[in-house]
C-alpha cells in the first residue's frame, strides 16, 4: 500500500534522509501503526521517482533503530515495540486522543450537537422476544430468490446503468409503476413526472425542510409523533408546535380553534397515525384539508404503512381528498418489503416538482439505479400486489395473537389501542413501576418492548404507555412474551403488596 511521503529537491538534507524522517515522524505521530506492513523498497522507490538504493539506506536505518521490522516471506512492517529512545524523543508522542482545533458550527451542526437522534435502547438479549422491532417485516416471507432473480437480470455493466442517471426524479419506468400504483391502491392524483424517487422516508422530511423551512417557522406536528420528523425539523430551526391526538387521529380542532396562528407545514399520518395507531376520520380529513386551504398551509402525508387494514375499509389518501395543491404525499417500501432497500417516493404538487428534484440531486445525484429496476418489474409483474395479500393475511394472524394474547392474559390491565391497522399496537398498562423499571425488567424477562415516552413533544408524557410490534413475530413468541409481561406485573404487584 502506498503513503504519502514528501521530498524536497532543493533542500540541503539527502534523500535518504528525508525519507528516513518521513518514515520515522509517521510512526512516532501514529500514522503508520505498529504491525502496518509498509510498501517494498522497489515500490515506495517507484512512486518517489527516486532510486531504489536511496529507499534501501533508509530502510536499513530505520531496521536497525527498531523502527522497523522484516518478516521473510512477507515484508516490511512497523514494530510493534517501539525503541526506548523513540519514547523518549521529544518528537510528537504518539496519542489515542488527538487535539482538535475549534471549529465554529452552523445552525444545523449545534442542533446536531444538542440532540438525541436514536432512541436510546437497553441491551438485547440473543433469545430474547422483541416487540420493541415496529414496523419491522417478517423478512423470512420475502421472496428472496426471485428479488435475486431480478437483480441478475439488470446487472449490465453498460453506459447507461454505470453513467449519472438523465432524470434527477429517479427511474422513469419506476416512477410510472409507482403512480400508477398510488393511483389505484390509495386514490392520490399523481402523475408520472410528479413522482420523486427518494431513499426513504428520512430524505423525504429532510428534502421538504430544505425546500421550505426557514428557522422559527411553525411547523404543527402530532404528540405523540414520529421521532425523525421531530428531529429533522428541529435541526432545520422549526418551531415544534404539538397538536394532541384522540380515538380518531390528530385533533385537528386544535388548528382550527386558532386561526391566526401561522403554520407553515402540517406533518400528519392520517391512515396510520404513529405510534397510537389511529386513522384520521374522514370528517377531520375534510376539516383539515378546509382549513389548509384557508390560511395558506401546507400538508405532509406520511403515508408509511397503509397497505395493512385488517377491519375497517381503507379512507382515501389526504392527498386525494384535496381540491388543490395543499398536500405533500410521501410512502415509503420499508414496511411493505424490506428497509435496505432504501427506496421511498414523494408527490409534491406540480409547482414544487422541479425544486424537489434539484434538492435531490444536490444531496445524492441518485438513487441506486439496480434496486429501481429490480423493482419496477416487481411492480409491473404483479409480484407487490401479491406479497402485499400475502403480508396482510400473515400480519392479520399474528395481530390477533397480540390482541387475544393481551386479553387473556392481562385483561383490563390492558387498554390497546390501533389493533385494526399497522404493524405494530399501543398498549397502555396499569403498572405503578415507571416505563424505565418496566424494561429493565422485562429485558432480564427475555422480552424487549419500547415506551411510548420519547415521542411526546409536550411535558406531559403518559407512563405505561409502550409500542409492541408483531409483524416479525411468530405467533408462538408473541404468546410467550405477552405472558412474560403478565407475570412480571403480578410479581412486581406482589412485591408491593
Amino acid at each position: 500500500m502506498d503513503f504519502l511521503i514528501t521530498i524536497d529537491d532543493t533542500s540541503k538534507s539527502s534523500l535518504h534522509c528525508q525519507i528516513y524522517n518521513e518514515i520515522r515522524q509517521a510512526i512516532l505521530s501514529g500514522r503508520l501503526r505498529p504491525d502496518q506492513k509498509i510498501p517494498s523498497t522497489r515500490m515506495l522507490a517507484n512512486s518517489l521517482g527516486v532510486a531504489r538504493a536511496t529507499v534501501v539506506i533508509s530502510y536499513e536505518q530505520l531496521l536497525s533503530e527498531g523502527y522497523l521490522k522484516t518478516i521473510p516471506g512477507a515484508g516490511t512492517f512497523v514494530s510493534d515495540q517501539l525503541p526506548e529512545q523513540l519514547l523518549q524523543s521529544t518528537a510528537t508522542p504518539i496519542s489515542n486522543s488527538p487535539k482538535y482545533l475549534p471549529v465554529q458550527l452552523s445552525t444545523y451542526g449545534q442542533a446536531l450537537m444538542g440532540s438525541e437522534l436514536c432512541v436510546s435502547t437497553k441491551p438485547k438479549l440473543p433469545s430474547s422476544i422483541d416487540f420493541s422491532c415496529y414496523g419491522k417485516p417478517a423478512f423470512d416471507q420475502f421472496p428472496s430468490k426471485l428479488w435475486r432473480q431480478l437483480l441478475s437480470r439488470y446487472c449490465q455493466f453498460n453506459q447507461e446503468t454505470l453513467d449519472y442517471p438523465n432524470n434527477p426524479l429517479g427511474y422513469k419506468p419506476l416512477r410510472e409503476a409507482i403512480a400508477s400504483y398510488l393511483t389505484q391502491a390509495r386514490a392520490v392524483k399523481c402523475e408520472t413526472d410528479q413522482v420523486v424517487i427518494v431513499s426513504g422516508s428520512q430524505q423525504a422530511f429532510s428534502l421538504t425542510s430544505q425546500i421550505l423551512i426557514e428557522p422559527g417557522d411553525s411547523i404543527a406536528i402530532e404528540d405523540p409523533g414520529y421521532l425523525d420528523a421531530q428531529q429533522i425539523f428541529q435541526t432545520r430551526g422549526a418551531k415544534l408546535l404539538p397538536i394532541p391526538t384522540d380515538t380518531s387521529g390528530m385533533k385537528v380542532e386544535h388548528l382550527i380553534r386558532n386561526p391566526n396562528m401561522k403554520v407553515k407545514l402540517v406533518c400528519v399520518t392520517p391512515s396510520h397515525q404513529f405510534p397510537t395507531g389511529t386513522v384520521l376520520s374522514l370528517p377531520k380529513r375534510l376539516a383539515l384539508l378546509s382549513w389548509a386551504e384557508k390560511v395558506g398551509s401546507l400538508l405532509l402525508e406520511d403515508d408509511y404503512d397503509s397497505e395493512f387494514r385488517y377491519t375497517d375499509r381503507p379512507i382515501p389518501a389526504l392527498q386525494g381528498l384535496a381540491r388543490n395543491n395543499s398536500v405533500i404525499y410521501m410512502g415509503t417500501f420499508s414496511k411493505v418489503l424490506f428497509p435496505s432497500l432504501r427506496i421511498g417516493y414523494i408527490v409534491p404538487p406540480k409547482n414544487l416538482v422541479d425544486l424537489f428534484a434539484k434538492a435531490k440531486w444536490l444531496t445524492d445525484r441518485q438513487s441506486p439505479l439496480l434496486e429501481q429496476q429490480a423493482l419496477t418489474e416487481f411492480i409491473q409483474a404483479g409480484h407487490l400486489e401479491r406479497h402485499i395479500r400475502k403480508m396482510r393475511l400473515l400480519y392479520d394472524q399474528r395481530r390477533q395473537a397480540l390482541v387475544q394474547a393481551l386479553k387473556q392474559y392481562l385483561g383490563d390491565r390492558a387498554v390497546i389501542m390501533g389493533e385494526n391497522a399497522g404493524m405494530h399496537v399501543m398498549v397502555r398498562l396499569k403498572t405503578q413501576m415507571s416505563d424505565g423499571l418496566f424494561i429493565d425488567q422485562a429485558i432480564k424477562s427475555g422480552v424487549n418492548l419500547t415506551s411510548t415516552q420519547p415521542f411526546y413533544l409536550s411535558t406531559e408524557r403518559p407512563s405505561g404507555e409502550f409500542i409492541l410490534g408483531y409483524s416479525h413475530l411468530a405467533t408462538e413468541e408473541i404468546d410467550k412474551g405477552i405472558h412474560r409481561l403478565a407475570q412480571l406485573l403480578e410479581s412486581w404487584g406482589a412485591l408491593l403488596h
